[in-house]
């Protein structure tokens, strides 16, 4: 039981007296912010990062643009409704993901405890590094200011003992700021916010919680567990704890990814097989080059289409020997879609490498076929010329747009 004359948690008290410092680090915009390094011109203007296609989706959108409504994730044509100002950017991939591991180098060097989330964000625990550093206010600001000067973008950095604290005080400090939330100060903060800031009320939980009158995280903190459980099952429980505080969940280092892919989205469905191996090529080429720059090899690679009337079917197939060569999940990506009865036009297809391992870990076996080995070695040395020269860059001549030749 808690505290006489409290619905307090038992064993809350006892995590309050430890003192973690957890860090949740994220950058504003990022993709936009990257765009911007090279596009300073369009900088306090709305920009938009996708493709302009209609049935595409917004990747990031700049605060600017964020006013009129728009967000992550919606379809690029409620966004240009929204706001047909805005300056549309094709995103760069490749790109992001080289400044994203410039980014992990910078949380590396303060502290080996980094979780990243997502290209732009991490978990640190910072604790170890208060004594070499300073405070944790200071480590902060150092991080942010680091970022700034290393990378040109900008970050928002949340600090508090537990994960789900710093996530909620960096998302309340956006855009590039900083905000520490004290062992004695979460509580009543936490109790100040609406419901929906908890880690697992979505919008229909919360129209729950509002029939019962709990419209602010105090509201259900007060609210007996038992009443939070026959409303919301397991959950109900896991929400209580969050209402005051408790996540003891630790900072967990080198979390690899599951898996790495793309997909797109087509302008218009369609059955065309020469335009559906066309563009297994060019997201092929894609999760090669993420592979690469991950270190990364796949040991299964699989087909995502998805249909005209919205049904959506996935095929996989494991490899002999892992690849991380365009050419080689192409050719598994082919076979796959040669095994799928398609009973109407495609709207979406993807291509994704599963079961990775670190290539510097796996022994690579040379195929009897000399071109597979052949095929890597070309893939590679084209990753060295464009970290050389930039730009764009070298793709098989069937991946390039008409007109986009020399001649």
């Amino acid at each position: 039981m808690g505290p006489v004359g409290t619905n307090e948690p038992a064993g809350a008290g006892l995590q309050r007296r430890r003192r973690n410092c957890i860090m949740h680090v994220d950058m504003d915009a990022f993709f936009v912010s990257v765009e911007l390094r090279t596009r300073p011109d369009l900088r306090g203007k709305p920009v938009i990062v996708g493709y302009p296609a209609e049935r595409s989706v917004v990747l990031s959108a700049s605060y600017e643009a964020r006013a009129f409504g728009v967000k992550s994730a919606m379809p690029m044509a409620v966004a240009m409704r929204m706001c047909p100002q805005a300056v549309i950017i094709e995103p760069r991939h490749k790109v992001y993901y080289e400044v994203s591991a410039e980014l992990m180098a910078i949380f590396g060097s303060v502290t080996e405890l980094v979780e990243p989330l997502s290209v732009d964000e991490a978990f640190l625990d910072v604790g170890g590094a208060i004594r070499r550093l300073g405070p944790p206010r200071s480590i902060g600001e150092l991080i942010r200011s680091r970022v700034a000067a290393d990378l040109g973008i900008t970050a928002s950095v949340g600090i508090a003992e537990t994960k789900f604290v710093a996530k909620i005080a960096s998302t309340r400090c956006k855009p590039d700021g900083l905000l520490l939330i004290g062992p004695e100060e979460t509580v009543p903060y936490l109790h100040s916010l609406p419901v929906g800031a908890l880690w697992g009320v979505g919008a229909k939980t919360a129209d729950v919680l509002a029939r019962m009158g709990i419209k602010t995280v105090a509201d259900l903190a007060a609210t007996p567990v038992s009443s939070l459980k026959k409303m919301l099952g397991v959950t109900g429980i896991h929400v209580h704890q969050l209402a005051w505080g408790i996540d003891p969940r630790p900072v967990t280092p080198v979390r690899l990814e599951k898996s790495i892919g793309a997909e797109e989205t087509f302008a218009e469905d369609t059955a065309d097989d020469a335009l559906l191996h066309r563009e297994l090529l060019r997201l092929s080429h894609r999760t090669a080059e993420r592979l690469r720059s991950s270190g990364m090899v796949a040991r299964t690679i699989a087909l995502k289409l998805r249909f005209a009337d919205f049904s959506t079917i996935t095929r996989s197939r494991t490899v002999q020997t892992p690849v991380d060569s365009a050419q080689l999940i192409y050719g598994v990506a082919l076979q796959l879609l040669d095994s799928v009865a398609r009973p109407m036009a495609v709207r979406l297809v993807g291509v994704r490498a599963e079961q990775l391992e670190e290539a510097a870990r796996t022994s690579l076996q040379l195929s009897i076929d000399r071109r597979d080995e052949n095929w890597r070695a070309a893939e590679q040395a084209v990753d060295q010329v464009a970290r050389k020269f930039g730009g764009h860059p070298v793709l098989p001549a069937r991946l390039l747009e008409p007109g986009s030749g020399s001649g």
